[in-house]
């Protein structure tokens, strides 16, 4: 039988994890932290804990035929270590794509360009960027002062925004999906002029957060997706189910 390890954490990850299961295909899934364990239903096979390049290529092989990336699209870093892991393991990599709906808005290719952008501007800003984009936002201009964050629960997440000075009144911490009225009472909490997201697709509530900023009128700015090749959904499980086959 074709043993299948889903690099995960995301929308996609649960859904093809879900799948599997579904359909008696053998498939264990790894993510990072006991949150995206949490996700995920007793009947999967869950490997919680951050890995780098090495400590995944044990782990590949350890018998698995097929590695699905299903990372973040903007987590660059973790999936660049598991196409690492994957060449020396000698195991098939696919690149599991989220499906993108457009952005909106006013675009910046990376971090730099938007702390430029930020420094330009009065404005207070509401980051829906996440966690790994704190450090980077100090940069920007009287930041304690103009920058909420929005991050996921956890006294971890809190203990690494205020060791970066951020004030601790402007810390929203709540966990998503979030539906258009909820970013919009974020938005008027923090009275933000700039709502700064990724361009992360259905799944991870860009098209909500594009009408809240619209009917609060906020500016929104968003960080552009990383380009890369990959799969759909139907395409991971052809290719799957062709491997079980053989």
């Amino acid at each position: 039988m074709c043993r299948l390890l889903i690099f995960g954490g995301t929308t996609e990850g649960r859904q093809l994890a879900e799948f599997c299961s579904a359909n008696g295909i053998s498939a264990d899934v790894s993510v990072a932290t006991d949150y995206g364990a949490s996700l995920l239903s007793d009947d999967i096979n869950v490997l919680c804990g951050r890995l780098d390049s090495e400590q995944m290529t044990e782990l590949i092989m350890k018998g698995y035929e097929i590695v699905v990336d299903a990372t973040h699209p903007y987590a660059v870093e973790a999936t660049e270590n598991i196409r690492r892991a994957c060449s020396a393991a000698g195991t098939r990599y696919l690149r599991f794509l989220r499906r993108s709906t457009g952005s909106c808005g006013r675009n910046v290719r990376d971090m730099s360009e938007l702390i430029d952008m930020l420094n330009d501007t009065d404005s207070i800003i509401l980051s829906t960027l996440g966690s790994k984009s704190l450090s980077a936002l100090t940069a920007v201009r009287d930041f304690s002062e103009r920058i909420w964050v929005r991050i996921l629960p956890g006294e971890e997440a809190l203990a690494h925004c205020l060791g970066l000075g951020y004030d601790t009144t402007k810390i929203i911490q709540e966990k998503g999906p979030f539906s258009v009225s909820q970013n919009i009472e974020h938005l008027r909490k923090s009275n933000a002029g700039i709502l700064l997201t990724k361009e992360s697709g259905t799944t991870g509530g860009y098209p909500e957060k594009t009408e809240a900023a619209r009917i609060c009128g906020a500016e929104l700015i968003t960080l552009e997706r990383p380009i890369e090749s990959g799969f759909g959904f139907d395409e991971i499980i052809d290719i799957i189910e062709k491997e079980i086959k053989k």
